[in-house]
Formats: C-alpha cells, structure tokens, sequence
C-alpha cells in the first residue's frame, strides 16, 4: 500500500507516505518509536519477535484501500487490561470552540461523566444537570460532560441552550465511548477521588423529559447519586460487572471512524459501507447506529432507519438498558 492516512487510537489521523508496510513511521504515528530491541516509548520497550506492529501494541486495524484511509483500535484483550484495577481511563478531548479539557482535571473529586449526543433526546437534559451539579458542588461533586457526535457544530446549539457551567467536551471521534465501553446515551459513569470507576455505565437521563420513552425515572439516579456524594452510599447496580467488550464491538468503533473521515472528504457512499460493517459488528451499540444515521444525514428521531431500528432494539428486551439502582 502507498500513501495512507492513519487515524490513531485517539482519533488523530497521521499521512504515512510510504502506507502501513513502512514499520518506523507506522509505529511514530503511534507514538513508538521503531529500535533493535523492539517498540520503545519512555523507558518501556514491548519486543517485535517478528510479529508486525498493530500485533506487539496489541491493536486491530481496518483498511479501505480503495480510499487511502486506515483506524486502529485496541483489541479487547488490550482494552480490558488497561483497565484493570478499575482506575478511570485518560481523557483528553476538547470542547465545542477547539479548546482542550480534560477529565483528569477533576482528579481529587467525586466525578460523574455524562455523555450524550445532538441525535437524542438527552440534548435537552444538560440544564437538567446544571441544577445538579448546583446543588452537590459544595458537596465535592464534579461533572464532566461529552457529546458524541460527529461534528462539533451538530452540538453547540444545546450546549449553548443548556448554559453548563460544567466542562461540555465533544468527542468525534468516540474515544469516551471505547474507554468506557458506553454504547448508548445518555450514559454515565461514577468516579471516585482516587481515580477508580465504581460505578460503570448505565442509563440515567438528566431529567424526565422523556420517560415515556426511557421508562426510567431520573429522580432514582439522582438521589442515588446524592446518597453517594454525601454518605459515601453505592447503590447495588454499581456491583454489576462492566460490559466486556469483544474485538467485533472493537472493530465497529474503527469502522465507524473510517466511515466520519469518509464522510467528511465526501465519499458517502464508501462511508456508509463502513457504517454497514459497524453496524453487523455491534448491532446494540446505538453510538454506531443511530449515531450513523445522523452522521450520513439520515432522521435519526423519526426516519424509517431508526423506527426499525428502535422496534428491533425494543422487541429483544432493550439491550444495554442496565439498571440505575
């Protein structure tokens, strides 16, 4: 393969003139650098033992040829052992006007990530939270918000409806969604002040605006959320075990990414075969479903793509629904 351009496990593309067969400029656009002794950064060196290099980091790769255009992704394995021990994985993004924020500024704390996107009803929910974060800020209580959409643009009316006084980061390219294993919205995730996850994604809307659709009560949540910041009380679903993650639900994410590059260099049509691919990979995971049919300009609230979708989804028990309490 010549000329490529990679998007790295962080969302960032790199032009690899000489295309992935070229070992030293694959593992620099990767943040390695390419020595006798094998893939060194720092003091670490992870040795080649003839194996290429998305095998020794332990990454899984999808390649369009056709279009010059290639993702990487940890594979589970890779996924799963960086979080273990429960620490809160890195985030480091940035918000709708281009300025970097991140999650670990917040270390020290009591953190909730909330993540949401333009293409759901949880768009309206970010005053919801505001008067949240209100009332246990002096608690010791930090939010951190994220929007995973494709196109800052597609974000910003809402967050500048909702006024959050909270950092709003937006994650084109679904890096929150692969760290913390969230394949629906409005999610959240419960960080302690030493950094550890102890309580892993679930469903919990800001407010109730559309119970009749999430057929969950945000006030549960909430005055969970509450016991928690000021007694130090978990709730019995933070003891349900994470969702593991497997290499398909892996592969979806780096299919999904070459599908935004795609679509934003005006290759449609390429862009929704990848999105296709997504979709056979992690069929429950709506950040790649209903998030693609915002991102290829299709009714992601009412259209037939998502009815169908939403009726499938709803008749097999609604998966990925996990319990707030």
């Amino acid at each position: 393969m010549s000329r490529v351009i990679l998007i790295d496990a962080e969302g960032h593309p790199h032009e690899l003139p000489g295309g992935l067969d070229d070992a030293a400029a694959l593992a620099d656009a990767l943040g390695w650098a390419l020595k006798p002794e094998g893939l060194c950064r720092d003091e670490t060196c992870v040795p080649l033992l003839g194996r290429p290099v998305l095998d020794a980091l332990g990454l899984l790769g999808v390649v369009d040829e056709a279009a010059d255009v290639a993702a990487v992704v940890p594979s589970a394995e890779t996924h799963h052992r960086e979080l273990d021990g429960g620490r809160a994985p890195r985030l480091d993004l940035r918000d709708v006007d281009g300025r970097p924020v991140s999650f670990d500024d917040l270390s020290g704390h009591k953190r909730v990530l909330v993540t949401w996107a333009s293409w759901c009803g949880c768009r309206h929910e970010l005053a919801g939270w505001q008067r949240l974060q209100d009332e246990l800020a002096a608690d010791g209580l930090r939010l951190f918000s994220v929007a995973l959409d494709d196109d800052p643009e597609d974000s910003r009316p809402w967050i500048e409806a909702g006024v959050p006084t909270y950092p709003v980061a937006v994650d084109t390219a679904h890096v929150t969604a692969e760290r913390y294993g969230i394949t629906n919205v409005p999610s959240v995730v419960w960080v302690d002040e030493d950094d550890r996850v102890v309580k892993p994604p679930t469903i919990a809307p800001g407010d109730d605006q559309f119970i009749d659709f999430t057929k969950i009560d945000s006030e549960q949540h909430h005055e969970a959320l509450r016991r928690w910041v000021r007694e130090g009380v978990l709730p019995a679903s933070a003891e349900a075990e994470a969702h593991q993650r497997t290499d398909a639900e892996q592969l979806a994410l780096a299919h999904r990414r070459v599908a935004s590059y795609l679509q934003r260099t005006g290759d449609a049509d390429a862009a929704k075969r990848h999105l296709a691919e997504a979709q056979d990979l992690a069929p429950w995971d709506w950040t790649v479903r209903r998030g693609g049919i915002a991102m290829t300009g299709g009714d992601p609230f009412l259209g037939e793509e998502f009815l169908a979708f939403w009726q499938e989804w709803d008749g097999s028990g609604r998966p990925g629904y996990t319990p707030t309490t």
